[in-house]
């Protein structure tokens, strides 16, 4: 046997050897940071299931001052903690920074919830779930000037100010529809409303699952156009590719919650009459 190959066998050996008192995944150059293990058995391993949410978005996802979060898509995450079997950990992001947070490395959170509308754009990049809860774009306007405003193009004129909040597909919607009006970009999506009130401007570009609650909650509102959306769309959960067992799971929660009736009684607590039942 030449040296070469002494050598050789001699560094096969210590591998294998190294191999036999850790796991074969640890061995393998291409596996360090764990990826092959499934998700469910990491979040289950942790303890804790990272929700990634905005907390900017009544009735879906809201953060109080305290810290606290409620709305439909913190109780869908609940359900999906619960199914897991582990506690849940909220962490904040923001409509801009969406996708980044969720493709971040190294990884920010788990799963994305709450108002994420499911687009071919997000699944080029991402995973996500079925629908739980239809969507579509209308407006806010104040109740005095309900009567204005019957169609996009009432709203698309010079003299009409259309607030909407940055980076998602509230922005997205009126740059691509409003050639006329004025858009102003306003960073506090749950602001917007009290905005439009107040006269700061005259539309918010919103969904109907938004818009009911800020109808409800003051009454200087209304949403004219509630009942004939611009567009139509369904809400889900966002994830990072690779996380196909938990794509499963959370898809396996939705199914069961519009079989046993919990998913419709979210519909009626939050006020969202449109939603996805079946």
């Amino acid at each position: 046997m030449t040296e070469l190959k002494r050598l050789r066998l001699l560094l096969i050996i210590a591998v294998l050897t190294i191999c036999g008192t850790t796991s074969f995944a640890s061995c393998s150059s291409d596996e360090d940071n764990g990826s092959s293990q499934p998700t469910i058995e990491r979040i289950k391993q942790r303890g804790t299931i990272l929700i990634g949410t905005t907390g900017d978005y009544r009735p879906l996802t809201f953060r109080e001052a305290d810290g606290t979060y409620w709305g439909f898509g913190i109780e869908m995450a609940n359900e999906i903690a619960k199914r897991i079997g582990v506690g849940v950990e909220f962490v904040k992001t923001s409509w801009p920074t969406l996708t980044a947070d969720v493709l971040a490395e190294p990884q920010t959170f788990d799963l994305a919830i709450g108002g994420i509308t499911i687009t071919d754009t997000r699944r080029e990049t991402m995973l996500m779930s079925n629908g739980y809860l239809a969507n579509g774009k209308t407006i806010l306007c104040r109740a005095s000037d309900a009567d204005r405003y019957k169609s996009l193009a009432d709203i698309d004129k010079p003299e009409v100010r259309v607030m909407v909040n940055p980076g998602g597909l509230n922005e997205k919607f009126a740059n691509e529809n409003l050639k006329h009006a004025t858009i102003i970009v306003y960073p506090q999506n749950e602001e917007i409303p009290s905005r439009i009130a107040e006269g700061e401007a005259d539309v918010m570009i919103t969904e109907i699952t938004e818009a009911p609650y800020y109808v409800q909650a003051d009454a200087r509102l209304a949403a004219p156009l509630l009942n004939a959306p611009f567009n139509h769309g369904e809400i889900g959960v966002l994830m990072r590719k690779g996380q196909d067992d938990l794509l499963q799971l959370v898809n396996d929660v939705i199914l069961q919650m519009k079989n046993d009736g919990s998913l419709h009684q979210l519909h009626e607590k939050y006020g969202l009459v449109m939603g996805i039942d079946k």
